[in-house]
C-alpha cells in the first residue's frame, strides 16, 4: 500500500477527495497526512480525513512514499516546484499539479532522475472521463480519416491543460507554431492561429480575470473541435458531452444528380449530431463528488505503476517540457489578462430556456 501525503489544501482538497470514497477495493494508496501552514482550513482538512497535519516538509518522508504537491509554482507566485524538489531529494515520489514554467519543470525532472524517484506533472483535466472519451474517439477517427484542423476555446486560467488536451488528441505537439493574436474588436476573446503536431489550429482564449473572484466569471473552461474529412468531433465542454457530427451527405442518384430521396447512403438515417457516450454532461455536484476525484485516482494509479516499473521520468517529461514552452509562448503573446469586475449572474437552467422558447411557439 503506497502512503500518500497531500501538500496544499486549496486545490489540494480535490486530491483529498480522491480518498473519501475510493470506490475501489484494490485502490493501492492510503492517505497518511496533509501538509499545510497550520491554518484553520488545513486543520479542518486533516481532521476530516483523520490524518496528521504536518507543517514542516521534512516531516513528509516519515509518512509518505508519494507526495501530491498541490501548491502554486513560480507562475502563481508560490514555491511548489521548490517543495517538489526538496521532497524528491528526500526520496519521495512526487505528483505535481500544473501549471509550471519550463525552467522549473526541467529542474524537477533532473532532481527526479538524480535521486531515482518518480516525478509526474499532472495537468488534471485529461484524466477526467469526458476528456478521455474525447481523446479515445479522436484516436479512433485518426486511424480512419485525415485530420484537417483543430479549433479550441478556453479561459486563460486553463490554457495550459487545453494545449495538453489538443496535444494528446493530435498525437503530439511538435512541430508547433503560434502567431500573435488578432485584434479583439472589443470582444472578450483573443484569437491565435498556428499549428500543433503540424495540424492547423485556431485558439480562442478568454484573456480576462476578475481579481476579486478569480475562479469565477470564466464563461467556459475548455471546448475543442477536431475536423476530419468525414465530420467533426467536439468536446462541448470540459465535462462533456462529446459529439460526433458526420459531414452532411450529398447523396446522388444513378444519373449523378443530387437525390435527397435516396436510401443508399447509410448516413441519411442517422442523427446529424450524435453523442459519443452520455448525451448530457454530469451535474456540478457529480463533477465535484465523482468526476474530479476519479480523475485524481487515475493520475495516482498511473504514478504508482510508473514507480513500480521504474520508468524514466524524462520520457513523459519531454512532452511536458514542450507543453510548458508552448504555454509560455501563448501567454507571452496574449499579455497580462484584462482585469474585469462583474456581478454574479442570475442563474438560468435549461428548463428555463425550454419554457421561454415554448412561449415563442418553438
Amino acid at each position: 500500500m503506497t502512503r500518500v501525503v497531500v501538500c496544499g489544501t486549496g486545490f489540494g482538497r480535490v486530491y483529498l477527495s480522491a480518498f473519501q470514497n475510493p470506490g475501489e477495493s484494490d485502490f493501492p494508496l492510503r492517505l497518511t497526512g496533509v501538509l499545510g501552514r497550520g491554518s484553520a482550513r488545513s486543520k479542518a482538512c486533516a481532521e476530516r480525513y483523520g490524518v496528521p497535519l504536518l507543517t514542516d516538509p521534512d516531516q513528509v518522508p516519515e509518512l509518505a512514499d508519494l507526495a501530491c504537491v498541490v501548491v502554486p509554482n513560480g507562475v502563481g507566485g508560490g514555491e511548489g516546484s521548490a517543495l517538489a524538489r526538496h521532497l524528491m531529494e528526500r526520496g519521495v515520489h512526487v505528483l505535481h499539479e500544473h501549471p509550471i514554467h519550463q525552467v522549473e519543470l526541467a529542474a524537477c525532472l533532473r532532481t527526479a532522475r538524480r535521486h531515482g524517484v518518480q516525478y509526474r506533472l499532472n495537468t488534471f483535466y485529461p484524466h477526467l472521463a469526458p476528456v478521455r472519451r474525447f481523446l479515445a474517439a479522436a484516436r479512433h477517427l485518426a486511424e480512419r480519416q485525415e485530420l484537417l484542423y483543430a479549433e479550441a476555446s478556453c479561459a486563460i486560467h486553463v490554457s495550459y491543460d487545453l494545449i495538453d488536451i489538443l496535444g494528446q488528441a493530435l498525437g503530439g505537439l511538435r512541430p508547433w507554431r503560434l502567431t500573435d493574436p488578432t485584434p479583439s474588436g472589443g470582444g472578450p476573446f483573443r484569437t491565435l492561429e498556428g499549428s500543433l503536431a503540424g495540424v492547423p489550429v485556431t485558439l480562442r482564449v478568454l484573456n480576462q480575470l476578475d481579481p476579486e473572484d478569480p475562479d469565477n466569471h470564466t464563461h467556459l473552461l475548455h471546448r475543442a473541435t477536431l475536423g476530419f474529412t468525414g465530420g467533426t468531433l467536439s468536446l462541448a465542454s470540459t465535462h462533456g458531452p462529446v459529439l460526433w457530427s458526420p459531414a452532411l451527405p450529398a447523396p446522388r442518384g444513378d444519373d449523378g444528380e443530387l437525390d435527397f430521396d435516396t436510401e443508399a447512403h447509410r448516413l441519411v438515417h442517422l442523427p446529424s449530431v450524435q453523442p459519443v457516450g452520455p448525451a448530457e454532461a454530469p451535474t456540478h455536484r457529480e463533477v465535484y463528488a465523482e468526476v474530479w476525484p476519479d480523475g485524481v485516482r487515475r493520475a495516482l494509479r498511473a504514478m504508482v505503476d510508473a514507480a513500480a516499473s521504474g520508468e524514466d521520468p524524462m520520457r513523459a517529461g519531454q512532452y511536458h517540457l514542450t507543453l510548458s514552452q508552448i504555454w509560455q509562448d501563448l501567454t507571452a503573446r496574449l499579455g497580462y489578462p484584462e482585469l474585469v469586475r462583474r456581478p454574479a449572474p442570475e442563474p438560468v437552467t435549461a428548463p428555463d430556456l425550454v419554457a421561454a422558447v415554448r412561449r415563442e411557439g418553438l
